[in-house]
C-alpha cells in the first residue's frame, strides 16, 4: 500500500493534531465543594442507572467520594420518616433535596475535547460537559496530544481542575514516526502505547493483517478499543472482521451497513466520487443503509447474533449527524447565541478544510435521504438493545453544529427517538458507558460502595428529556406567560459538589470576552451579512 493513501485512512487523526495544536491548558479548580467527611443527600428521588424503576424518598450517604448508604426514607405523598433517616452529626454536609431528581453521573464515551483549530480552551469544554452532568468522558484520540491528554487525566482525578474523569484512547499509530506496515509493528506500537498509560486505542483502518495484529495483541494486554471504520478500508475490513479480531465498540455505523451488503460488497459510491471531498463523503453515506440488508432478514439477523454473541458495544452518536438530516434545525439551535464561541462557528461555516463543515451545497433530497438513513440505522439500533447488546451514549461534539454538553442529551433524545424506554437511554449514558470501559464496579449507577458521581434536578428527566439542557425546557406559567424550567441544579463528582448553573455562567462569560476581541458581538449566518 503506498504511503499517500495510508495518510488518507488516517485522515481524521491528521486533522484532529491540526486542530488541537497549542490547546490552553485546563487552569486551578475554584469551583465545587467537597468532598466531605460525609455527605448526606436528603428526599431524592432516584433514578440508578441500572434500569430499574424510580424511587423515593431516599437518603444517600457519602463518605469523601464512596457511596456508603442508600436508604428509603418514605413514600411519596407524606412526611419523611424521621426514624429511618441515616444520623447526621454536626460536622456532616447535609443537602435536603426533597423532591428532587438524582442520576449517576453521565458518561460521554466519545469526547473530544477540542483545540486551538477551534478555539476551544479545555476549561470551556470541560464546565460544559459537567454543567450538563457528565462526569466521565472518553476521549477517543488524544489529539492534543497523549502527555497534554494524561495530565489532565491525573488532574480531574485528583480534583484540582474542574473536569470530568478522562479515559484516554490514542489513535492508532500516534507518534510511532513511521506508518506501520506489519505485525510486529503493530505489536510493538500497542506495547508501547500501554506502556505510556493510555486506558486503549482507537482506530480508522489499517490493512488486515496490521488491524488484526494490533487488535489481539491489545485485546491480550487487558486495553480496550473503538473504531471508525473510515471509507479507504473498510472494503477489506467491515466491522464484524474487528469484533471478531477483538475490538470492544464502535463508533457512528461506519463498518456495520458494509457487513450487512448482501447483493454486492462495495458501497455504490457515485462515479465522480472523492474521499478528501466531505459533501461527496457524507452525501453518499446518506444512501448507504439502503444498500444493505433488509431489517429483520437472514443475513441482517445473523450479522446481529454474531456481534451479539461477542459482547460488542455500538456507540452510534446518532446527534452528530443529525444537521444531515435537518441543517437549519442544527445549525440554528438556541444555545449558540450565548454558548458557542466566535471561532468554533467559524470553524463550522461551509468548507472545504474544517472537518464537518461540508455545507457545499446541502439539498432537500440529502436531507431526505439522511432521514431515511436514520431509520434504518435506528432500527438496527434498537433491535440490538432489544436482543440484549450494549448501546452506549457518546457525542462527539465540537463538529457539524454540535456543542459540547447540549449535544450529549440531544443524544439522549435520540435514542428515545430510536425506541429507548428512558430508563433505557439513561442505563446507555451510565451503566453500559461503565460497562464498555470496563470500570462498572467503580462507575454507572447509584449503588453502594461506587464513587459518588451523580446528576441531580428539580424537574423528572424520564418525562422529558428536555429538561436536561442547560437553557431548560419551557412551560406556560399561571399567568399564560412562557417560562423556562429544569437544566441540571448539581453536578456531583467524586463527591465534589458543582452548582452546574454557575458553571454555565462561567461558560458565558468565556464566550462574552471571546466575543469582546471580534468585530462583530453576533454570530453571522453563512452567505449573510446580516
Amino acid at each position: 500500500m503506498k504511503k499517500s493513501r495510508l495518510i488518507l485512512l488516517l485522515f481524521f487523526y491528521s486533522a484532529f493534531l491540526t486542530l488541537n495544536a497549542q490547546v490552553m491548558p485546563s487552569p486551578e479548580r475554584s469551583e465545587g465543594d467537597g468532598p466531605y467527611d460525609k455527605l448526606i443527600i436528603r428526599g431524592v428521588t432516584m433514578i440508578d442507572g441500572t434500569g430499574a424503576p424510580p424511587i423515593g424518598p431516599v437518603d444517600i450517604v457519602v463518605e469523601k467520594n464512596i457511596i456508603k448508604e442508600v436508604k428509603v426514607v418514605g413514600y411519596p405523598g407524606l412526611p419523611i420518616k424521621e426514624e429511618r433517616r441515616p444520623v447526621a452529626g454536626p460536622n456532616d454536609k447535609v443537602m435536603d433535596l426533597e423532591g428532587h431528581y438524582l442520576l449517576p453521573g453521565f458518561i460521554d464515551m466519545h469526547g473530544h475535547i477540542g483545540g486551538a483549530g477551534q478555539g476551544t480552551p479545555a476549561e470551556y469544554v470541560f464546565k460544559l460537559w459537567m454543567a450538563h452532568g457528565i462526569t466521565s468522558i472518553r476521549e477517543p484520540a488524544a489529539g492534543n496530544g497523549l502527555d497534554w491528554v494524561l495530565e489532565h487525566k491525573r488532574k480531574a482525578l485528583d480534583n484540582t481542575i474542574t473536569a470530568p474523569r478522562i479515559f484516554a484512547y490514542t489513535v492508532f499509530g500516534q507518534n510511532a514516526g513511521k506508518t506501520i506496515t506489519n505485525a510486529e509493528e503493530a505489536k510493538a506500537w500497542v506495547n508501547e502505547n500501554k506502556n505510556k498509560g493510555a486506558d486503549g486505542i482507537k482506530f480508522f483502518g489499517a490493512k488486515p493483517e496490521v488491524m488484526q495484529a494490533a487488535l489481539e495483541e491489545n485485546k491480550r494486554l487487558g486495553l480496550r478499543s473503538a473504531m471508525h471504520h473510515a471509507q479507504m478500508d473498510v472494503a477489506r475490513w467491515n466491522v464484524l472482521h474487528s469484533a471478531r479480531a477483538g475490538l470492544t465498540s464502535m463508533e457512528h455505523w461506519y463498518g456495520l451497513p458494509e457487513a450487512l451488503l448482501a447483493d454486492r460488497t462495495i458501497q455504490d459510491y457515485r462515479l465522480d466520487y472523492n474521499y478528501q471531498n466531505e459533501q461527496h463523503r457524507f452525501s453518499e453515506a446518506g444512501k448507504l443503509w439502503k444498500q444493505a440488508a433488509e431489517p429483520y432478514s437472514e443475513h441482517w439477523n445473523k450479522v446481529m447474533q454474531e456481534l451479539l454473541d461477542l459482547d460488542f458495544t455500538l456507540d452510534p452518536t446518532f446527534n452528530i449527524y443529525e444537521a444531515n438530516r435537518d441543517l437549519m434545525r442544527a445549525r440554528r439551535a438556541e444555545w449558540h447565541e450565548e454558548y458557542t464561541l466566535p471561532s468554533l462557528w467559524r470553524f463550522y461555516k461551509p468548507s472545504r478544510e474544517s472537518h464537518g463543515s461540508y455545507w457545499f451545497d446541502w439539498t432537500t433530497d440529502d436531507e431526505i435521504q439522511w432521514k431515511e438513513n436514520y431509520r434504518l440505522w435506528m432500527t438496527f439500533v434498537n433491535e440490538y438493545k432489544n436482543r440484549g447488546g450494549r448501546v452506549t451514549t457518546g457525542s462527539d461534539s465540537g463538529f457539524i453544529y454540535q456543542l459540547y454538553g447540549f449535544a450529549y442529551i440531544r443524544e439522549m433524545e435520540l435514542l428515545r427517538e430510536t425506541g429507548f424506554h428512558p430508563l433505557e437511554v439513561f442505563r446507555a449514558a451510565t451503566l453500559h458507558g461503565a460497562e464498555a470501559l470496563g470500570v462498572e464496579k467503580e462507575l454507572g449507577s447509584v449503588e453502594v460502595g461506587k464513587l459518588a458521581d451523580f446528576v441531580i434536578l428539580e424537574e423528572n428527566p424520564l418525562q422529558n428529556f428536555k429538561v436536561l439542557y442547560g437553557t431548560g425546557a419551557i412551560r406556560i406559567g399561571d399567568d399564560n406567560e412562557p417560562v423556562r424550567v429544569g437544566g441540571v441544579k448539581y453536578t456531583v463528582k467524586d463527591g465534589v459538589v458543582y452548582d452546574a448553573k454557575e458553571l454555565l455562567k462561567d461558560v458565558r462569560n468565556i464566550v462574552n470576552q471571546h466575543k469582546a476581541r471580534e468585530e462583530s458581538r453576533k454570530l453571522k449566518q453563512p452567505g449573510l451579512d446580516w
